[in-house]
């Protein structure tokens, strides 16, 4: 059932139909099956050509890729203890898989055959894009290597794909394995009605009295942020730094320091300096010096404000409570109390303006404005949770673009954070137009007996973030699946999620979903002013933290080195970059999933890249109107439908007109002057 097309409503996955012992023997049908049409395309007899290699080459495999994005989409969202083993034991032969196919020597001879005539084919852009990429596919992924050195890179990307498995798991565990438990209520002063009912109920469900709380984020940060019982936000706060960094079995340090040494090899092998240079070649940014420059030229201007900053909140601490030293489990609450000084705004003012419901209707209202798109919700496409919502969307004809997933809510068995990912690609085959099947995937504050989901304006944010992803998947227009959607540069990824959020700050564009969730007032102008103020509120340090995450990340992986002390390690990375005094058992590295089990290695600093292009083209909607069907047009057409057809800084000055500049963010920020 998992291995041939679904016979269900737009071929979306039968999620309830899905056993766990399916997985295992479908993943290796399917990975014969894959095997099988690779073997068509080397054992043609004709001569090699664009379509009867490379385009072959980039349908090939289309269930195993199916099946793929099932289970790993559902391992982040939906897992147990059995589906990690599936996984542990699914990903070598994966990995394997994957090397049979970028080391295999026939293979590369014809796709090397007609790459060594690209310059007499005459192909398309989007052609050419995927002869290329398919020629680097091999050559970065050891085509041209020796058997004895084709082996070693076997065994190398094994042994990774497991370790990140493990590396995540061991985070996932330490997250769940922690709960902090309150008797008291006296020691909940400042925390908000909402969270307490949240923690009150999630302690009934374990029966037990008063209140837990835990580190999934919508617990976890409005602990941090409210509770006034300074020794009970170090708690948690040390709680949440030691994850993974416990010299316990979920221990991570041994970890990142293999997978560092383990991605150098690699590199090395394959004839680059580091991973960095590596990573790097396939970037907007091109190599780790670039990528340094930047991070520093950013630094440079962002650290006068972020100290600038530091030093007006330790006063404020100091004058409103003593506080001598501020620590790191001080500054989301005294960013708050400052904040609501200066602007008198907090979240739980906001909250009741910011329905779950009436956000993501505001999200498919404002993308119906720009791209001609609406989302009807419908209840006959299966889903792998209750939780999840599942909606068609149409064009103006009323023709199917995509089918979108959304799942909200915390549970046990999901990871933290929030991502947007598919469960069928974009591309066009034998003349028909296949739709993407597109989710995003959050973990909001939930409802409770008595309220609904009240969203923080950083859940706000978040999900039009992740929305934006969705609409570079939904709206995709290519043929080949390997260049659809989201599948471009990494340090071009985030600009459509990125450029979304502005909207968030836009009276015109708040006025469309920002209502009270009882009386159905539109949130009042004084409060979108100062949401626009407090946008660039300590702007300075939340850039700096940004950077030294990205430095970390460079740090690691731009230059060969034996890591003695992980922690010891990250301490010099952050030198540049601390504002806060370090807490002695607390290391980053050992959850920092983005690097070390997300795809974000060598690439952290492409959220603050994509920030710049992000700011610029933003201002281009300003300048014409934040509605404005021109600008939206450019944008649909240039970026959002043509995935990674081209190269990403030609199809940004296609929409813009000329390459971004660095300007725009440094004044949305207010680091200007």
């Amino acid at each position: 059932m998992l291995t041939e097309v679904f016979q269900t409503k737009h071929n979306t996955a039968p999620f309830s139909q899905i056993k766990l012992e399916n997985y295992k023997p479908a993943f290796e049908e399917t990975i014969a099956k894959a095997k099988a049409e690779v073997d068509e395309i080397i054992n043609n007899s004709e001569t090699p050509t664009f379509e009867n290699t490379i385009e072959r080459l980039d349908f090939s495999g289309e269930a195993l890729d199916r099946l793929s994005s099932i289970f790993f989409n559902l391992n982040s969202a939906e897992t147990c203890d059995e589906m990690q083993k599936i996984a542990q034991d699914v990903s070598p032969l994966l990995t394997a898989f994957s090397n049979d196919i970028s080391l295999n020597e026939d293979l590369f001879k014809r796709v090397k055959a007609v790459y060594d005539q690209k310059d007499r084919l005459t192909l398309t852009t989007e052609q050419a894009t995927l002869l290329d990429k398919k020629f680097k596919g091999f050559s970065r992924n050891g085509a041209l290597l020796s058997e004895e050195d084709k082996l070693k890179l076997r065994e190398i990307d094994t042994e990774l794909a497991k370790l990140k498995l493990t590396y995540g798991e061991n985070v996932l565990a330490e997250t769940n394995n922690y709960q902090l438990h309150i008797t008291n209520e006296a020691d909940l002063k400042g925390l908000p009605d909402g969270t307490k009912e949240m923690a009150a109920s999630l302690a009934k469900s374990k029966g037990l009295e008063g209140w837990i709380f835990t580190l999934d984020f919508p617990s976890y940060l409005p602990f941090v942020t409210y509770v006034e019982n300074r020794e009970l936000r170090k708690e948690i706060a040390i709680a949440a730094g030691k994850k993974a960094f416990q010299n316990n079995e979920f221990d991570n340090k041994e970890n990142v320091k293999r997978i560092v040494e383990l991605r150098h090899k690699r590199a090395n092998l394959l004839g680059y300096e580091s991973h960095s240079h590596f990573v790097l070649e396939e970037r907007m940014a091109q190599n780790p010096e670039k990528v340094k420059s930047f991070l520093n030229d950013l630094l440079e201007k962002a650290k006068p404000a972020a100290q600038k900053e530091f030093a007006e909140l330790t006063a404020f601490a100091k004058e409103l409570d003593g506080i001598d030293q501020l620590e790191k489990w001080d500054g989301a609450y005294y960013s708050e109390k400052l904040k609501q000084k200066l602007f008198s705004l907090d979240d739980e003012l906001l909250k009741p303006y910011f329905k779950l419901e009436n956000v993501l209707n505001g999200a498919f209202t404002i993308a119906d404005k720009l791209f001609g798109i609406r989302f009807k919700e419908v209840f006959d496409i299966d889903k792998y949770h209750n939780d999840v919502q599942t909606f068609e969307v149409l064009d103006f004809e009323g023709e199917l673009v995509a089918v979108f997933y959304a799942d909200f809510f915390p549970r046990k068995g999901k990871r933290n954070g929030a991502w947007m990912t598919s469960f069928k690609p974009q591309y066009i085959k034998n003349g028909v137009n296949e739709r993407p099947h597109v989710s995003i995937v959050c973990n909001f504050t939930p409802p409770t007996e008595t309220k609904p989901s009240l969203l923080t304006f950083n859940e706000v944010t978040t999900l039009f973030h992740e929305f934006g992803h969705a609409l570079h998947g939904m709206l995709a227009n290519t043929t080949y699946p390997s260049l659809s959607g989201t599948s471009v540069y990494w340090d071009f990824v985030e600009l459509p999620s990125q450029v979304m959020e502005n909207w968030c700050y836009e009276p015109e564009a708040l006025a469309l979903f920002a209502k009270h969730y009882l009386t159905g007032e539109v949130i009042p102008q004084q409060y979108v002013e100062k949401i626009k103020e407090s946008a660039s509120f300590l702007e300075g340090m939340a850039t700096m933290r940004q950077l030294s995450f990205g430095l970390l990340d460079i740090a690691y992986h731009a230059k060969v080195q034996t890591i003695e002390d992980v922690k010891a390690f990250e301490k010099a990375a952050f030198e540049g970059t601390s504002l806060y005094p370090d807490v002695e058992e607390n290391c980053m590295s050992t959850s920092f999933s983005h690097i070390f089990q997300g795809g974000y290695s060598s690439g952290y600093y492409s959220y603050k890249w994509a920030e710049v292009l992000d700011a610029d083209a933003f201002a281009y909607f300003q300048e014409k109107g934040i509605f404005n069907q021109e600008v939206a047009t450019k944008f649909k057409d240039n970026v959002l439908s043509k995935g990674g057809t081209e190269l990403p800084m030609e199809l940004y000055k296609k929409f813009r007109g000329q390459e971004p500049k660095v300007e725009a963010l440094l004044k949305r920020a207010g680091l200007l002057g």
